[in-house]
């Protein structure tokens, strides 16, 4: 069996431009489904976060009227999962030879630090190298930002995928005032981006890339996943 890095945001708050923060955490559903279903298939599954800090849960994804009918399940298991691991890895310390996958959950965390963070941006550098699999979810695609070759350029570019599209990002209040748009950025910096409907679930996979739209698209994206792990 294999073995799955879900690799966190650290991040509590989101600056806006006003001035004002908006506070973030880590979305239910796009940390438990994958984890659920990873070890459902007999994977081994570690968490790590810049410096091993344990990001609070995104309350959001905790009310039903905004995160759906299941969302008291996700959350449970997150919780579980969590507090089972004990203490995240801190990216500095992982070994990613260790690893045949990363995952890469939402929330807004991932566009306050994740998409800078160098020492992800080279384990994400190695684990593409080495053919491994990398998933990444809602905002987890702003993860990806933080890799780039060896004359700088960006890693992912011309490469397909998806992610929390501008549409959605209005339609949950917190277009107006973001700093910048995951979809829109991803485009710029040279990402063939598509999208399905809005907050319905859609994948996109790329060779060793897998992304997947909003939190519905979290199970699907892991289970293409296992799918390609089980080759």
């Amino acid at each position: 069996m294999s073995k799955i890095l879900i690799v966190m945001s650290a991040a509590d708050t989101w600056q806006r431009t006003d001035g004002t923060s908006y506070p973030t955490g880590y979305w239910a559903e796009e940390l438990a489904a994958p984890h659920e279903r990873f070890v459902a298939a007999g994977h081994t599954v570690d968490f790590a976060s810049p410096g091993g800090v344990l990001q609070p849960l995104d309350q959001h994804s905790a009310d039903p009227a905004v995160a759906g009918p299941d969302c008291d399940r996700y959350v449970a298991h997150a919780r579980q999962a969590l507090e089972e691991f004990g203490p995240l890895l801190s990216l500095d310390k992982v070994d990613i030879t260790a690893y045949d996958a990363v995952i890469l959950p939402g929330g807004h965390g991932p566009v306050v630090d994740l998409y800078q963070d160098e020492t992800l941006g080279s384990l994400l550098a190695a684990a593409d190298a080495d053919g491994k699999l990398i998933g990444a979810v809602c905002h987890g695609p702003a993860a990806l930002l933080s890799a780039h070759d060896g004359d700088g350029k960006w890693l992912f570019t011309g490469r397909r995928m998806t992610a929390f599209t501008d549409e959605e990002e209005e339609l949950f209040g917190t277009a107006e005032g973001a700093p910048w748009l995951l979809a829109s950025t991803l485009r710029d910096q040279g990402a063939q981006l598509s999208g399905g409907a809005a907050y319905q679930a859609y994948t996109v996979q790329d060779g060793n890339l897998f992304t997947g739209q909003n939190p519905a698209s979290s199970a699907p994206m892991a289970d293409a996943m296992i799918a390609a792990l089980a080759k």
